[in-house]
């Protein structure tokens, strides 16, 4: 997989910003159920954006966070019931994703631009 800069220089940054972005809602907060450190991936099904990306997002008291090193702006809130939706936005694009976590995994779609595809998380374990 590539560089999360060269994806942008390359002008695939909907699947940055859908790796990104793929675990937060807003509304009301699932404090502190689901965080935690979570790897996201995300599979393009449709479009000219990159076939796969993995990327690091944090939740804190339900709010998500960028874990990573791409500068991205993430909005969004994970529901008490594990459904999520989340708009991240970078370099005047923006992507939207949606799905559902239960336990320490989380599965949905995402769409941006020309490109859409599916994402799955996964909560890393934590250090002691």
């Amino acid at each position: 997989m590539n560089n999360p800069i060269n994806l942008i220089r390359r002008g695939s940054l909907f699947a940055v910003v859908a790796a990104s972005t793929m675990i937060a809602v807003p509304g009301s907060h699932a404090a502190p159920a689901y965080d935690g450190l979570w790897s996201v991936s995300i599979v393009t099904e449709k479009g000219d954006c990159d076939r796969g990306y993995r990327y690091p997002v944090r939740i804190t008291n339900g709010v998500l966070q960028n874990a990573g090193s791409v500068n991205i702006a993430i909005n969004g809130k994970v529901q008490p019931t594990g459904a999520i939706t989340v708009m991240v936005s970078a370099a005047g694009k923006s992507a939207n994703g949606t799905g559902r976590l239960s336990g320490d995994l989380g599965e949905g779609r995402w769409s941006g631009g020309e490109c859409s595809g599916t994402w799955t998380a996964e909560r890393r374990p934590t250090s002691s």
